[in-house]
């Protein structure tokens, strides 16, 4: 894969679902590579308190992928959906269909994705404490990403999503995790079809950007 630039890194790491190759096997040395550069990200306090479960086993796959299918289309029916944004929009809308489209599909074969990354966090107690939840998030989503960038680099695809999360438990029963815990994400990530990717439209700066308050 030629050498992209961080530039290009930044706009073209796409959430990849029905691009990924399920049936190229992905070298777990290359996995590891991507962990330990998201090793390198900041966390609260320097505690770097994260874990990481790669997921190969095709049994326990097979059993987090029926449990994020279940999920999954319960959200593909609620008024949450991708595909129910945006609707007075002719424009946006076709490509919030596009969205809905690819979450359903990679739903039905989750289990089937060579690897399966849960970045996770180790707590004090089995609670999650009150108030600053941005900063404890704060202290793995910035790896999980890291994670993601390091794979594009690679070769590999990746899509965030955490919709896994509405049977947090249960998926927590499938990899024994202790009681303290708790999962911030699944990282589904394979090999991808094709060899191209571009920077994705997005609502223009001016409308999003405030200066010294709303």
């Amino acid at each position: 894969m030629p050498e992209l630039t961080a530039h290009e890194l930044l706009t073209t790491t796409r959430s990849v679902r029905k691009r990924l190759d399920l049936e190229r096997p992905v070298d777990p040395a290359l996995v590891r590579d991507c962990l330990e550069t998201a090793l390198q990200a900041p966390s609260g306090s320097n505690a770097q308190r994260w874990h990481w479960l790669v997921l190969t086993d095709p049994e326990v796959r097979r059993e987090v992928g029926a449990l994020y299918r279940k999920s999954c289309r319960a959200y593909l029916e609620s008024p949450h959906a991708a595909g129910r944004l945006y609707a007075d929009d002719p424009q946006r809308s076709k490509v919030q269909a596009r969205v809905n489209d690819s979450v359903a599909y990679l739903a039905d074969r989750m289990g089937d994705v060579p690897v399966l990354v849960v970045p996770c966090l180790q707590l004090p107690s089995e609670e999650l404490p009150e108030g600053n939840q941005a900063g404890l998030w704060g202290s793995i989503l910035p790896a999980a990403w890291s994670y993601m960038l390091a794979a594009r680099s690679r070769g590999l695809g990746t899509a965030w999503t955490t919709l896994h999360l509405r049977y947090e438990k249960e998926v927590a029963e499938v990899l024994g995790l202790p009681s303290n815990v708790r999962q911030a994400a699944l990282i589904p990530t394979a090999h991808y079809t094709g060899d191209t990717f571009k920077p994705a439209r997005r609502t223009p700066l001016s409308e999003v950007l405030h200066e010294n308050g709303w």
